[in-house]
C-alpha cells in the first residue's frame, strides 16, 4: 500500500510548482484530480519541444507531471462550474491545491474560510509568487522572476559575464517539492487533531530557503555570494579545463581531502598545508598547481583516477548524457511508457527522488487530455448524466 492511498486530492494548479506538488502524492497512491480551465487549459499543456504535442495540449511540460490524474474541466467564471468545483472539495476532497493569483479564488466564494465550514478536515494550500499578503503579495511572477528577485541571479555566473539565471527551473520544482512535504505534514497532523489546514505557500521564501546559509552568513558577517562562476573557496573544489577541453568539477572539501588530493597528484608538501588558513590564504598557488596537473589527462581520465582514490570528482556532463547515466537507469527514476496516446512513440517521466523498499512510488495512469473524465469524476459526487449535459450545455463543463 503506497503512502497516500484513499487520499483525494484537487489539483486546481498550473505550469510546474503546484501540478509538482500535487504529482509528488499521485505517484504515491493519492487519487489526484487536475483541474483545468476549459477556456484557458494549463499553459504547460503547450510547453515543450515536440509542436505537435503542444498543439494537442499534451507538451512535455504537462507530461512531466500529469500521470495518475484524472482531468476535468470546469470553467469557474460560470455558476455551473463553480458550484462542481465546491461539490467535489466539500463533499469528496481531502485536499484542495490552487495556485492562482491572491484573493481569486476567494472572490469566486471558493476560499479556504468557505469551503472548510462545509468540510473542517479540508486541507487547503495556496501557492503564489510571494504569499497571499505582505507589501509584495499582490505580485505575480514566474521562477525566472523569483530567481532574479531573491538574489540567485545576481550570484550565479562570473564577473565577466554577469548575472545568469539558473539553467533549470529550481524553483518551481523546489516549490513542488516543498509543496509536497507542506501537504504530508498537513496530512499527518490531521490524523491527530482530525482537522484540516491552511498552507500559505510562496516561491519567494522558498527561493530564500534554498539560500539559507548564505542568508545566515551576510546577516552575521555582512559577506555577499560572489559571482564567481567555477571558482570556490578552495583549489580542490573548483572546475577545471582539462586534456580534451572537458571541465572536471572537483569536490575535495574538508582538510582530510585536501590532504588526500595533494597526495594523489604527488604533492604531499602541499597537502600537508590543509589548515584553514593555509586554504585560504594559498588559494592561488594550490589553484595553478591544480590547472597545470588537470592538463596531463582528461576529463573522464582524472574522474576515474579520482573516485578510486575516494576523492569527489565529476566531469562536467550534458543532460544527454546524464539521462544515460546507468546509475541514473539503476535507481528507476523515471517511469516509461511503451505507448502514449497522442506522443506516438514510447515516453519517459520521473517518478519520485527517492526509493521506498515497499509500497514506494509508481505509475498506472497516463497523463489525460483536457476534460478527458469529466464525467467520470462529476458522477462520482452525484451528477446524473442529464445534469452534466445541462452543464456542458451551459459551458461551464468540458
Amino acid at each position: 500500500m503506497r503512502p497516500f492511498e484513499g487520499i483525494k486530492i484537487l489539483d486546481c494548479t498550473h505550469v510546474l510548482a503546484g501540478p509538482f506538488a500535487a504529482y509528488q502524492l499521485a505517484v504515491l497512491g493519492a487519487d489526484v484530480v487536475k483541474v483545468d480551465d476549459p477556456n484557458a487549459p494549463d499553459q504547460s499543456r503547450e510547453s515543450g519541444a515536440d509542436m505537435a504535442l503542444n498543439v494537442q495540449g499534451l507538451g512535455t511540460g504537462f507530461l512531466t507531471q500529469g500521470s495518475n490524474k484524472r482531468c476535468i474541466a470546469l470553467d469557474l467564471k460560470t455558476e455551473g462550474g463553480r458550484a462542481a468545483l465546491k461539490k467535489l472539495a466539500t463533499e469528496w476532497a481531502d485536499i484542495l491545491v490552487e495556485n492562482y493569483r491572491p484573493g481569486a479564488f476567494k472572490a469566486l466564494g471558493l476560499g479556504y474560510d468557505e469551503l472548510s465550514k462545509e468540510n473542517p478536515r479540508l486541507i487547503y494550500a495556496s501557492m503564489t509568487a510571494f504569499g497571499q499578503d505582505g507589501p509584495r503579495g499582490y505580485m505575480t511572477a514566474y521562477d525566472q522572476a523569483i530567481q532574479a528577485t531573491s538574489g540567485i541571479t545576481a550570484s550565479t555566473g562570473t564577473q565577466a559575464s554577469g548575472p545568469i539565471k539558473a539553467g533549470a527551473p529550481v524553483i518551481d520544482y523546489a516549490t513542488g517539492t516543498t509543496g509536497a512535504f507542506a501537504l504530508a505534514a498537513a496530512l499527518f497532523q490531521r490524523t491527530r487533531t482530525n482537522k484540516g489546514q491552511y498552507i500559505d505557500m510562496s516561491m519567494m521564501d522558498v527561493a530564500m530557503i534554498l539560500q539559507a546559509s548564505h542568508m545566515v552568513d551576510y546577516l552575521h558577517s555582512g559577506h555577499q555570494p560572489k559571482r564567481n562562476g567555477n571558482i570556490l573557496r578552495f583549489a580542490p573544489q573548483c572546475a577545471y579545463e582539462c586534456k580534451d577541453g572537458v571541465l572536471l568539477q572537483i569536490a575535495a572539501s574538508n582538510g582530510r581531502q585536501h590532504k588526500r588530493f595533494f597526495e594523489a597528484l604527488g604533492n604531499p608538501e602541499e597537502g600537508a598545508r590543509n589548515s584553514l588558513k593555509e586554504r585560504y590564504e594559498r588559494f592561488d598557488e594550490k589553484y595553478k598547481f591544480v590547472a597545470d596537473k588537470m592538463k596531463e589527462k582528461t576529463a573522464a581520465e582524472w574522474e576515474e583516477f579520482f573516485q578510486q582514490r575516494h576523492i569527489p570528482a565529476c566531469r562536467v556532463r550534458e543532460l544527454r548524457e546524464a539521462v544515460e547515466d546507468p546509475q541514473v537507469k539503476h535507481r528507476g527514476l523515471l517511469h516509461r511508457f511503451d505507448k502514449m496516446e497522442g506522443a506516438g512513440k514510447a515516453m519517459s517521466v520521473p517518478l519520485t527522488a527517492f526509493r521506498f523498499a515497499h509500497g514506494g512510488a509508481s505509475i498506472e495512469r497516463a497523463p489525460g487530455r483536457v476534460g478527458q473524465h469529466t464525467d467520470e469524476v462529476l458522477k462520482s459526487v452525484g451528477y446524473t448524466d442529464a445534469d452534466i449535459a445541462a452543464l456542458r450545455k451551459a459551458k461551464a463543463v468540458v
